[in-house]
């Protein structure tokens, strides 16, 4: 099958080159001397690769610590399951699926990937595989910092950092849906972009005082840095400071901060899908590109609006 792999950290998107690497064996996957408990190999037609993993130890190296390239990067999915090993439940073979893959396993942008079933939900046949890898991530990170960690309800105030991105727009539109004002930020182009996923304002944190955003009840950080060291000075008391960054380094003085990573849920992605059925969800991609553009795309020549979608199938 057709993948793209890395090898070299020190390259990064840079280093991806396109190869031919063995399809996995499904017959060997059905059997109890082959199974990893619960998986499913899935045909793969909508990959997502997230900017920053080439950054994390897991595409490098496996539970263990053992090195595990050259390795396949993307853990975003949308495509059809072709074989169940023992254990898998709640799919069958054919079903048009989306989710998350393991990201210390080989990942999406291939033919077919190996991936924990109950990591994937039941993609309905009225949404394309392009939306299908292009909500996963992105939906389920915003869920989850919004509503798991940050705990937000209606009425609340919530500063999206990054609103014009994949992820910050999407919690936008999450938390205005739940009754939130939501405040976007980022930088004087994103303006439009992020009142159009549902910011009430923005703050374009080149040339506005982030400060003047004055006290609010939740932050949404996909920065890091100085913005976030910035923003914990802002949460009210009682308040949250939410961030994908890694552990922050200024708490707020009388709230919490969170950092976590996300994980796929199968009922938060089916209610997720929903909502992008029904019309009040909706997806930031940009680029959509074959598996035999991806490298290209991947290491675009300027800086590219929305979220870059392999499509590996037409």
């Amino acid at each position: 099958m057709k993948a793209i792999v890395v090898t070299d950290r020190a390259a990064g998107t840079a280093g991806m080159t396109l190869v031919e690497r063995p399809e996995p064996d499904a017959a060997r996957l059905a059997s109890l001397e082959g199974a990893n408990y619960g998986d499913v190999v899935v045909e793969v037609h909508g990959s997502g690769f997230t900017g920053n993993e080439l950054e994390w130890p897991s595409t490098w190296i496996d539970r263990l610590g053992r090195d595990r390239t050259p390795s396949i990067p993307g853990h975003e999915v949308a495509g059809v399951v072709t074989a169940l090993s023992y254990g898998a439940t709640g799919l069958s073979v054919g079903q048009r699926v989306f989710g998350l893959t393991d990201w210390t396993r080989d990942g999406t942008l291939a033919e077919y990937v190996v991936v924990e079933a109950r990591n994937l939900a039941p993609l309905p046949g009225d949404v394309d595989f392009t939306v299908g890898a292009g909500v996963a991530m992105a939906g389920l990170t915003a869920w989850q910092g919004l509503f798991d960690h940050g705990h937000l309800l209606a009425g609340q105030s919530v500063l999206v950092h990054g609103a014009a991105g994949a992820v910050g727009s999407m919690a936008a539109q999450l938390a205005r849906q739940a009754g939130a004002y939501v405040i976007g930020t980022g930088r004087a182009s994103g303006r439009q972009t992020a009142v159009d996923f549902g910011a009430h304002e923005f703050v374009d944190l080149d040339n506005d005082t982030l400060e003047d955003v004055g006290g609010v009840d939740l932050v949404f950080d996909v920065i890091g840095g100085d913005i976030q060291k910035r923003s914990a000075g802002l949460v009210r008391a009682g308040g949250t400071l939410v961030t994908v960054t890694g552990p922050p380094e200024v708490r707020p003085a009388d709230g919490l901060a969170i950092d976590f990573v996300v994980v796929s849920d199968r009922a938060q992605l089916g209610e997720i899908v929903r909502r992008v059925r029904d019309g009040r969800v909706r997806t930031n991609i940009g680029n959509v590109a074959a598996l035999d553009d991806a490298v290209a795309a991947l290491n675009p020549t300027e800086r590219t609006k929305g979220k870059t979608i392999i499509r590996v199938r037409p």
